[in-house]
């Protein structure tokens, strides 16, 4: 993997942003302040212009912590400093290094995990985006010690995302601004965490071009 895989899956989640702006905003309204849908699809159209600058970044670490960078400063509410951290995070664990392979892959994801988890001091059960992220970088280091390839390891980690996003509809929100409704914030699907779940979906079909 290599600059074009993160350049693919960059892309790709800012396609994704876009095409579920308005679901994603509903998912909101129910929970939130209505607006994670366009604050996402704002924050990674901004990331496009990045990735498309003269002098965007070439590296695949450098690349995460532009669009890292570019997330904090355009994206408003909750989701702008989470995920500009974890990208940030993530571009830092990659380091210099022009390619990178699974396990650095994973330390990326950890490292971003670890970022969200420290500024949003939320864990799994919480209903937010780390019930997405954890469970999908648990499957993807399971998947890759039981001698998976990187695109299947990847697809499980998708699947896994997509199995905590749903495992927060019956969930009573402790964290951000769905924490307010109490018991009325259950019976409704975390923005965030479905979010991150297309996220990680363009992540997949990124590592899947790679074959």
């Amino acid at each position: 993997m290599n600059a074009d895989t993160v350049q693919r899956w960059l892309r790709g989640a800012a396609a994704s942003m876009k095409e579920n702006r308005d679901y994603l905003t509903q998912l909101d309204a129910a929970i939130g302040d209505a607006d994670h849908g366009t604050n996402m699809d704002r924050g990674f159209t901004a990331v496009l212009e990045k990735l498309d600058a003269s002098d965007a970044p070439t590296i695949p670490g450098r690349l995460l912590t532009a669009a890292g960078g570019t997330l904090v400063s355009t994206v408003g509410g909750a989701s702008g400093p989470l995920w500009g951290t974890a990208l940030r995070r993530a571009g830092r664990a990659l380091g210099e290094q022009e390619e990178f392979e699974a396990e650095q892959l994973v330390t990326a994801l950890q490292a971003a995990l670890d970022g969200v988890v420290e500024l949003g001091a939320a864990q799994e059960g919480d209903k937010t985006m780390v019930d997405a992220l954890s469970p999908a970088l648990r499957a993807l280091r399971d998947s890759l010690s039981n001698g998976s390839s990187i695109a299947d390891a990847v697809t499980a980690a998708r699947t896994a995302g997509e199995e905590g996003m749903r495992a927060t509809v019956p969930l009573q929100a402790s964290k951000g601004r769905a924490s307010y409704l109490g018991e009325r914030s259950i019976g409704h699907q975390d923005p965030g965490a479905t979010s991150t779940a297309l996220i990680l979906a363009a992540l997949e079909q990124s590592v899947a071009a790679e074959q």
